[in-house]
């Protein structure tokens, strides 16, 4: 491949691995949970406060048993830092979500996610995720 090629295979990877962070955050906002196979492979290993999950039913379960019991989320990711390794790659990102629990309280969350990802026939997509937090306010402590 010419260094033209290169480059642009990598800003090409680049854009596809920022879009699906972005993906990732609307796929637990809204729960889309029927577009877990386009971002997730399907040995994914997730490792969250709430647990530990292997595998995309296992995803869900771990997302819904924690997010379904929220009136509404919102989740924003910043600060991307990609590392391209050929077919795989790291992606850190900050995390800054917003949790409505009920009509009267809401809590915010701020962490940060490493995610590994690897290139598949349909694409990019995680194979892993580590959820490490910073920061939670009080509200949402006692709700976890």
């Amino acid at each position: 491949m010419s260094t033209q090629e290169t480059l642009i295979r990598a800003l090409a990877d680049r854009a596809e691995l920022t879009d699906l962070v972005a993906r990732h955050s609307l796929w637990v906002d809204e729960a889309r949970y029927d577009e877990t196979a386009r971002l997730f492979t399907e040995d994914v290993v997730v490792t969250s406060p709430r647990g530990q999950a292997r595998g995309i039913a296992e995803l869900v379960a771990l997302v819904r048993s924690g997010h379904d019991r929220y009136a509404a989320t919102l989740h924003s990711k910043s600060n991307l830092v990609i590392d391209l390794h050929g077919d795989t790659a790291t992606v850190r990102a900050h995390d800054l979500a917003v949790f409505v629990i009920d009509d009267d309280t809401e809590s915010i969350a701020a962490g940060v996610h490493h995610y590994t990802a690897r290139r598949t026939p349909d694409g990019w997509r995680f194979d892993s995720l580590v959820v490490s937090p910073l920061a939670l306010t009080e509200g949402l402590t006692r709700a976890l």
